[in-house]
């Protein structure tokens, strides 16, 4: 096979390749846990994943009854449900010392390096339009409630209708500095490998609250980025997943 890109990009993210890691170096601090965000934020908290109920499911179950879901009924979610599906995916189980999170899924070195925005369509008490999800804090912040974000960004998803019929989309963004501060160029890998972790999860979460999901990775990156504001290299959107209630299952906590 003829060099390209891709064979580029696995060589030069070999060990014996890459550089030494800031954390070795101790030429940087580590990053933070979480991205910044203004102390006066308006911030929306979300039902507490220990208050939440949700009807049981066998996990061989879930598992086999997932599919990509692209269709979806006009059922909305609850603040619960969606409450649930964050945790699920990228819920904060406890702060260690080093410090790092422990999370809902696994990470390369518990770096966790992604920020999880959220394209509300239908949820019940949440004005639609785009928000980030808060790991630790387990809220939402408002970052977009234009009237054409949604718009804006189903056209950068290629006007996947999924997106726009979805009751939210899950928009994973990467947060390089996070994982290269251990791992440098390798990272580059690990990120990509735990997007499918994060997205697994939500996958086997919404099977349990008669939904489903569309993961989407076919995305123009140029335009997106630039409707979520990131510089496309240091934050960058990583993948996505619509999620909506299968047609004929209306179920609600």
């Amino acid at each position: 096979m003829e060099k390209n890109a891709g064979i580029e990009f696995m060589h030069r993210t070999r060990y014996g390749e890459i550089s030494v890691s800031p954390q070795r170096s101790g030429e940087i601090p580590q990053p933070p846990l979480e991205l910044p965000f203004p102390a006066d934020a308006d911030i929306i908290p979300l039902v507490k994943p220990a208050e939440i109920q949700m009807p049981p499911m066998d996990l061989r179950q879930a598992v086999e009854q997932r599919r990509s879901l692209r269709s979806y009924s006009e059922v909305s979610l609850t603040q619960a449900e969606l409450s649930y599906l964050l945790w699920m995916s990228q819920g904060v189980k406890k702060i260690s010392k080093r410090p790092s999170t422990a999370r809902t899924v696994p990470s390369a070195g518990a770096r966790h390096a992604f920020e999880t925005y959220v394209l509300v369509n239908r949820v019940e008490g949440i004005d639609p339009g785009l928000y980030r999800f808060l790991a630790i804090e387990h809220a939402l912040m408002p970052l977009d409630l234009s009237e054409d974000i949604h718009t804006r960004i189903t056209f950068a998803c290629g006007q996947q209708s999924q997106v726009a019929s979805s009751a939210a989309t899950f928009i994973w963004v990467a947060v390089v500095e996070r994982m290269f501060w251990r791992y440098t160029e390798r990272g580059y890998r690990y990120l990509h490998l735990d997007a499918g972790h994060v997205c697994q999860n939500l996958a086997l979460a919404a099977e349990q609250m008669g939904g489903g999901i569309c993961p989407i990775a076919a995305f123009d990156d140029d335009e997106l980025n630039r409707v979520l504001g990131l510089d496309g290299e240091n934050l960058f959107v990583i993948y996505l997943a619509s999620m909506g209630k299968k047609p004929g299952i209306p179920i609600n906590i």
